[in-house]
């Protein structure tokens, strides 16, 4: 239960690491603020995407489509 928690609060991080690159992109002199906005939402990707990798192999994930059972 808790790393589905975790996955959707990492979503969130990324959203509103969206949002604030967004708001970055519209000023010309904060191009290192956007590469750190991008930077901590590729980190945030590769977490998410690992845990998935993790919940899915130790089995507290598991796929719910019902054409796959």
């Amino acid at each position: 239960m808790w790393l589905k928690v975790i996955i959707v609060l990492l979503l969130a991080a990324i959203v509103v690491s969206l949002f604030s690159g967004a708001l970055f992109l519209r000023d010309a002199s904060s191009g290192g603020r956007l590469f750190n906005a991008l930077s901590i939402r590729i980190s945030l990707t590769v977490l998410v995407v690992l845990l998935i990798a993790w919940g899915l192999w130790s089995g507290q994930l598991q796929w719910g489509a019902p054409w796959l059972h």
